[in-house]
């Protein structure tokens, strides 16, 4: 957190001086040792500008003399993840190695994996593995349907001062459609990517 909040300052000073926007600079932090993972939710509030927080698997599995395998990499993920949520940032990654960008099936199924658990995201090191991203963190089509037609019946029922709303048989509360809006908005940043 230290380092970050340093390198923080000095970015500022570099945004000023080069007549950029304060606070245009975002990050996205890699937690790769053991030290970095018992300290990531320090690391996750270091900065205002960080947007996203990521397992780096591969340097953090050699410190931890561990294999990169998903079933072994999911329960620090997971950690990351509310470290990176209570901070206001993006969890990114997926469980399991990068460096094999030749197997994109084994690379699809990490990244549903990772969007399964809550994250939003991943690197990629190499021009195929974008689109398996991008595929992987779209929500599906019925995803899509059901968060339109959650939306538009709760915001319906809020213009018409219904206070009860259902759709689909099950009631609506403020969490369910704000998972929707949640879906449409990624939804809109991956098409706006293109």
């Amino acid at each position: 957190a230290e380092l970050i909040e340093f390198v923080d300052e000095a970015v500022g000073e570099l945004e000023i001086e080069r007549g950029i926007e304060p606070g245009t600079t975002r990050y996205m932090v890699l937690i790769e040792t053991p030290r970095g993972y018992a300290n990531a939710r320090a690391i996750a509030h270091a900065s205002p500008r960080i947007d996203g927080i990521t397992l780096g698997q591969e340097d953090f599995c050699a410190a931890m003399g561990m294999r990169t395998e998903s079933s072994f990499l999911i329960p620090y993920m997971q950690q990351i993840a509310v470290c990176a949520r209570e901070a206001g940032g993006l969890p990114i990654g997926y469980p399991g190695s990068i460096v094999d960008f030749t197997d994109l099936d084994a690379f699809r199924a990490s990244a549903e994996k990772a969007r399964a658990l809550g994250f939003e995201g991943g690197s990629a090191i190499h021009p195929r593995q974008v689109d398996v991203l991008n595929q992987a963190f779209m929500p599906t089509d019925q995803e899509l349907d059901w968060s339109e037609g959650v939306v538009a019946a709760y915001d319906k029922a809020l213009a018409e001062g219904v206070g009860a709303v259902t759709y689909e048989g099950k009631i609506i509360d403020v969490p369910v459609v704000e998972r929707g809006r949640h879906m449409l908005a990624i939804r809109d940043k991956i098409q706006a990517r293109g």
